[in-house]
């Protein structure tokens, strides 16, 4: 049975480093993603396609005109990869480094906050804050299965 929860564990892990390095690669680049996204609208469901459109052009002049901008997604970038390093502990003994676990579930529930009162006062629209709630939830989701198996294993590891 632990062997079991471990593989499942590191699943879990692995799951959730390989999503949050993806987003945080994924922010490097985000100029020319939405101008592939812009050029390509039958990708994207039609109602985004103005809304990808605008912060296209948004983006594209800032960095035209303010390229020392793009350095804040820069470091929204590396914070994600810091998280996904910071995940490797667990990833090594999840028992010991439940509170790893904990930290990334509190990091996702204050997504919600965040995306709907910032994105407000930031005039995004409702269905994108909706879309980066959902990108809080989704990385939940993995993380509370994860910690439930680590407090299973930390059972059996305490009988025995």
């Amino acid at each position: 049975m632990g062997n079991k929860l471990k593989r499942r564990i590191r699943f879990y892990i692995i799951f959730f480093i390989v999503a949050i390095l993806a987003s945080g690669i994924t922010t490097f680049p985000i100029e020319s993603e939405l101008k592939f996204f812009t050029d390509h609208p039958n990708l994207i469901p039609s109602f985004l396609n103005g809304w990808f459109i605008q912060v296209y052009e948004a983006v594209k002049d800032t960095n035209a005109t303010y390229p020392f901008l793009a350095y804040g997604t820069d470091w929204l970038a590396w914070a994600h990869l810091i998280i996904a390093l910071l995940l490797i502990g667990p990833l090594k003994d999840p028992v010991k480094n439940i509170w790893v676990i904990e930290w990334a579930m509190i990091a996702c529930i204050f997504v919600f906050p965040l995306a709907l009162i910032a994105g407000h006062i930031r005039h995004v629209p409702m269905y994108w804050r909706l879309v980066d709630c959902s990108l809080g939830l989704l990385g939940l989701i993995p993380l509370i299965l994860c910690h439930r198996a680590i407090r299973k294993l930390e059972k059996i590891s305490a009988s025995t």
